[in-house]
């Protein structure tokens, strides 16, 4: 006999925000308010970075690519969420929603490894400012960041593997309003620990050793901040670090929230608050965030206004 495969499910079913069929508009207008800002917010940033000569600098070439995957990181959420909110229609494809799933946690892991590039970068241009050009050069900053992407890619691609294993038989309804892995698992009618383990090893790892090379970064930061005399000294070197550290303080705090717990533990209310926060509010907030508390960008965003300005003329 031919081994069946491993569903007999050939799409799912995105309940959403089940609770909420009388605000729907809302939610839909409010979602797109945002996922525009997202949009203009990181294309704005990216452009202004890689048009402005005096943004060329490691710091800024991580938030440009910082920008690229809060971009991406959306747009693979968003789009669907609308068109749920507006539609009757919440089927997806056994293989969209796979999909979704795999560039979901690829974007979101990498996102981790890059926040501690961004981390070990505030280090050595504050603890080591004198070989900060020589350790911090071109080279370096590119291995960063295809490491970044490298893990990520990894860390889905297992993921993915794991999950490709289950079988679902008649089960099609996720009970949230994207693919992620922990509704998905819940609906499979196999056991589900051994894959359980495995994914929550890998988020594990990626938010502990991002995390913890963010928490030595800044320690490290705060102990030759602390060692400055000038209080005005000390402003320039942690205001260098503070939108670094909100941003970080947002997305590894619903990540954590949301991921390192047991499936069991899922509640659609909760988590989709939090979801939504992490997946659609987000990387809304990270290019505000850079753009208001930073002069430099500002500064940017005149020189480029000026100079288009000027060419017109």
């Amino acid at each position: 006999m031919h081994r069946r495969n491993n569903t007999d499910v050939t799409y799912f079913i995105l309940l959403g925000f089940a609770d909420a069929e009388d605000i729907r508009l809302v939610l839909f207008g409010l979602f797109l308010l945002i996922y525009l800002v997202t949009v203009l917010g990181n294309a704005g940033m990216i452009m202004v970075i890689r048009l402005d000569a005096q943004l060329h600098t490691p710091m800024y070439f991580f938030l440009s690519h910082l920008s690229f995957i809060d971009l991406s990181y959306s747009t693979v959420i968003t789009p669907k969420t609308l068109e749920n909110l507006l539609t009757s229609n919440k089927n997806i494809s056994y293989a969209n929603c796979f999909t979704q799933m795999y560039f979901f946690i690829l974007f979101g892991a990498a996102e981790c490894f890059l926040l501690s590039s961004m981390a070990y970068d505030r280090y050595v241009a504050i603890c080591n400012p004198l070989h900060y050009p020589v350790v911090m050069s071109t080279r370096r900053c590119c291995v960063l960041l295809a490491g970044s992407y490298l893990l990520g890619c990894t860390n889905s691609l297992v993921n993915e593997l794991c999950m490709s294993r289950l079988h679902f038989c008649d089960a099609n309804v996720i009970r949230h309003f994207f693919c992620d892995t922990s509704p998905i698992l819940a609906l499979s009618c196999t056991d589900t620990q051994d894959t359980e383990l495995m994914i929550f090893f890998f988020a594990g790892y990626t938010l502990m050793v991002s995390l913890i090379t963010i928490s030595v970064s800044y320690m490290s930061i705060l102990s030759t901040i602390l060692k400055i005399n000038s209080a005005s000294g000390k402003r320039k070197a942690f205001s260098t670090c503070a939108s670094h550290l909100l941003a970080v303080t947002i997305f590894y705090g619903t990540m954590i929230f949301t991921y390192l717990k047991p499936s069991k533990s899922y509640s659609l209310g909760k988590d989709q608050v939090a979801s939504v926060f992490y997946t659609i509010v987000t990387p809304m907030l990270n290019p505000l965030i850079y753009s208001l508390r930073n002069k430099e960008v500002k500064n940017a965003v005149l020189r480029v206004l000026q100079k288009r300005e000027g060419s017109r003329h």
